[in-house]
């Protein structure tokens, strides 16, 4: 697996980190109000600036306002590593082993300054 580090907003149930853990425990997960991550009701903004200085990439299912987040942050010189929104359809296993794909098959590089949409793979 590459070297990707994942947090998850608050909005993203907890479970999602667990099950990533149980599975691939090699990949680095956390979540928004845990020790070293932003702090619960950080502001989507500050959370793309976090992400920016200490390489992660976001797993959020903000579908709304995070596209614009990004479209400012990026105007305003800044970079992400990534974001990933979630699809609300998909059970937790199906996000896992999407997750496991994104991975296994690309480089952490490959996703800067984008947003992807799960399921990678449709």
């Amino acid at each position: 697996m590459s070297a990707f580090q994942f947090i998850l907003d608050e909005n993203v149930d907890p479970i999602l980190q667990e099950a990533l853990h149980r599975q691939f425990p090699e990949i680095v997960v956390w979540i928004v109000g845990a020790p070293g991550a932003p702090a619960l009701s950080t502001l989507d903004p500050e959370i793309l600036t976090w992400c920016e200085a200490h390489g992660f990439s976001l797993i959020t299912n903000n579908r709304t306002s995070m596209p614009v987040h990004l479209h400012d942050h990026l105007e305003a010189g800044r970079h992400v590593p990534g974001i990933f929104i979630l699809n609300m359809k998909m059970a937790l296993q199906e996000t896992v082993d999407d997750m496991a794909l994104i991975c296994g098959a690309t480089d952490p590089g490959e996703f800067q300054d984008q947003i992807n949409y799960l399921p990678v793979s449709s």
